[in-house]
Parts: C-alpha cells; sequence; structure tokens
C-alpha cells in the first residue's frame, strides 16, 4: 500500500498538491515513484511559466518510462525544485518532502478543490 498523506490534493495521474496560502507545491505520489522505479532525470518548468490546469508542467524519467508531469491547477510556476537536476533520485527517496517539483501562484484556489483528497486517492491506487 502506497504512502498517501493527509492534507494533500490529489490528481487522477498521480500527482499531489500541498495549498499554502495562494500558492501550492506540486510532486508526484508515492505511487507515482513506485511505479516508476528509479528516477534519473526530472525536467522542469521556468519559473514564470504559466499552466492551466492539466497542462504538461515537466518531465520524470525513470530507468522504465518516461512520464509527464500535469498541473494539477492552473497558475504561475514561482519556484522549481533544481536540487532534482543534480539528484533525481530524491524523487524516489521523499516524494512528498524534498522530493516536490515545483511551485505555482494559484490562478483559481476554488480549482483545489475539485482534486481528490487522501482517502479518495486511496481508492483510486488500492482499488
Amino acid at each position: 500500500m502506497s504512502n498517501v498523506p493527509e492534507g494533500l490534493r490529489y490528481t487522477k495521474d498521480h500527482e499531489w498538491a500541498k495549498l499554502e496560502g495562494s500558492r501550492a507545491r506540486i510532486g508526484i505520489t508515492d505511487h507515482a515513484q513506485t511505479e516508476l522505479t528509479d528516477v534519473v532525470y526530472v525536467e522542469l518548468p521556468k519559473v514564470g511559466k504559466k499552466v492551466k490546469r492539466g497542462e504538461v508542467l515537466g518531465v520524470v524519467e525513470s530507468v522504465k518510462a518516461v512520464s509527464e508531469i500535469f498541473a494539477p491547477v492552473a497558475g504561475t510556476v514561482v519556484d522549481v525544485n533544481a536540487s532534482l537536476d543534480e539528484h533525481p533520485e530524491t524523487v524516489n527517496k521523499d516524494p512528498y518532502g524534498s522530493g516536490w517539483f515545483v511551485v505555482l501562484e494559484v490562478a483559481d484556489p476554488a480549482e483545489a478543490r475539485g482534486l481528490m483528497d487522501a482517502a479518495a486517492y486511496r481508492t483510486l491506487v488500492d482499488g
């Protein structure tokens, strides 16, 4: 069973969002990193990029697959986790902590209400 922390919001595509005021910290879930296996490369957007909900936000490459990361909410990238350039394996070790990808300035905070809570996401991944 995957680690699914309370207090985050989740997408069907296995991204998580931690709402921090008008901002959202984004990453991939424990389930996603387990499925990908060893992450070897992460491509993140540039600060200032505007994204719509569901648009590609970046790419994660593992020894097994290449997967796109989708924006769970619309917004503007205000921070990226540059340490993933040198240490992409952090995504496997700490997907909800130091393995985060980007911080978005959220365009419409109400959009986050459409994301799953931990219980709904557990149901999705555990069947």
